[in-house]
């Protein structure tokens, strides 16, 4: 057996320069279902290879995000109470059934119709930066694009829908980075927002998903006010954080390898598509989600105690070296790619993937009609979190001109 690396999924000291592929590989090879210590909990397994993972992420029955769930960390009793209320800490039947309450607005035909004012927002974004000649391409670019797509599909102003993106990115930073009392802070401030603007909604109602969030109905009921605050502010943490963290950690990735950058801006409209699914699988945004074994079983060839905790590690997944070629290679052309970025199907597949997928093709565009000289100015900031891998800051230049609008 090779010499291990030290093995530390917990510490943000892991994710300092991204996910720790070095540790990944290792476990992927070795020890594919690992037995991971915890200093403030019981353990858990960690899951690195591909069909591993989708089989966790599609078999809610074995593997549960109800009864624990979705990060590592045991909440309290109370704390994990509440958190049931949110959708992703169901499970089936009765995460489909709200699922079902907004899934509609999120179909590849209801995307699309969305086209030409995401075309518009991200014109006015580039527009902002365009005559400076140097930003930050993280919070002037890939963070505002997310950030008002969900404010408009929430029906709140654009610049709440800033405000909103800074308390996600606290909420998502690991204790290490940002205290556990400052993380609460965010939250309630998220809540107490959507609490004003259910207020507001039942005065004011509009087509927005606020407005349909408050008037939805599960078995006869009305969504209770903690229903409704948690579905949210899980439709903003969804809609905006992983969408920036994919945008710039995959221009990050094209600074890093510009003979891809170059054949992407040689033939934009033919290689988009496949560069944003190789961002996809090259970054996998979301480090990671648990889940909590229901009975004993197996998994890798290790026996799983009722009761265990489970990690699906997704950007590991998306380097398995039994699944793609050269994996570590970023290859904008890439195929077949059937990365699980989005979570591999199952339940709990992403919402968003069509949205997500709209937004950063636009982006991308946008930026490299635009600003087709870019490069960064600067080193890049990642955020210190080992739940999900973005960028805090990327300092960019490029030559200034005026704004189209």
């Amino acid at each position: 057996m090779a010499e291990p690396p030290v093995i530390d999924l917990l510490s943000v000291a892991s994710f300092a320069n991204g996910q720790p592929h070095g540790q990944f590989r290792w476990l992927r090879r070795n020890a594919p279902v690992y037995w991971h210590p915890e200093p403030r909990g019981g353990g858990f397994w960690a899951v690195t290879r591909y069909h591993d993972v989708r089989t966790v992420g599609r078999d809610p029955a074995t593997y549960s995000s109800f009864k624990g769930g979705v990060l590592i960390d045991d909440p309290s009793g109370p704390a994990l109470a509440a958190s049931r209320n949110m959708m992703l800490m169901m499970d089936p039947p009765q995460h489909t059934r709200y699922r079902q309450l907004v899934s509609r607005q999120f179909t590849p035909h209801n995307v699309q119709g969305l086209r030409p004012r995401i075309d518009h927002l991200a014109a006015r974004i580039i527009d902002r930066v365009s005559a400076r000649g140097e930003c930050d391409l993280v919070r002037d670019i890939a963070g505002e694009l997310p950030s008002y797509v969900i404010a408009d599909l929430m029906g709140i102003p654009l610049e709440d829908g800033r405000r909103l993106y800074e308390l996600t990115e606290k909420m998502h930073a690991a204790e290490e980075a940002v205290g556990q009392e400052e993380r609460n802070i965010a939250s309630m401030e998220m809540l107490n927002y959507a609490m004003g603007v259910a207020e507001h909604k039942r005065k004011h109602p509009g087509s927005d998903l606020a407005t349909q969030l408050l008037n939805s109905h599960i078995d006869g009921d009305r969504l209770t006010p903690a229903e409704y605050g948690l579905f949210f502010m899980l439709l903003i943490n969804a809609g905006g954080d992983t969408t920036r963290n994919l945008l710039a950690a995959g221009m990050l990735a094209l600074f890093e390898n510009p003979e891809q950058r170059r054949r992407l801006q040689a033939d934009l409209e033919a290689l988009l598509p496949g560069a944003v699914e190789e961002m996809l699988r090259y970054v996998s945004p979301v480090v990671y989600m648990r889940r909590t074994a229901t009975c004993d079983t197996q998994l890798g060839g290790m026996k799983i105690r009722a009761g265990d905790k489970v990690v699906m590690y997704y950007g590991s997944a998306n380097r398995d070296e039994t699944i793609f070629a050269n994996p570590d290679r970023f290859d904008i052309a890439r195929t077949p790619n059937e990365h699980i970025a989005f979570g591999g199907g199952g339940a709990h597949f992403c919402l968003g993937a069509h949205l997500a997928r709209l937004e950063i093709r636009v982006m991308l565009r946008e930026i490299f009609t635009r600003l087709p000289d870019i490069q960064p100015a600067g080193p890049p900031q990642w955020l210190a979190s080992n739940f999900i891998s973005g960028l805090t800051r990327l300092p960019v230049k490029y030559s200034a001109h005026a704004p189209l609008q």
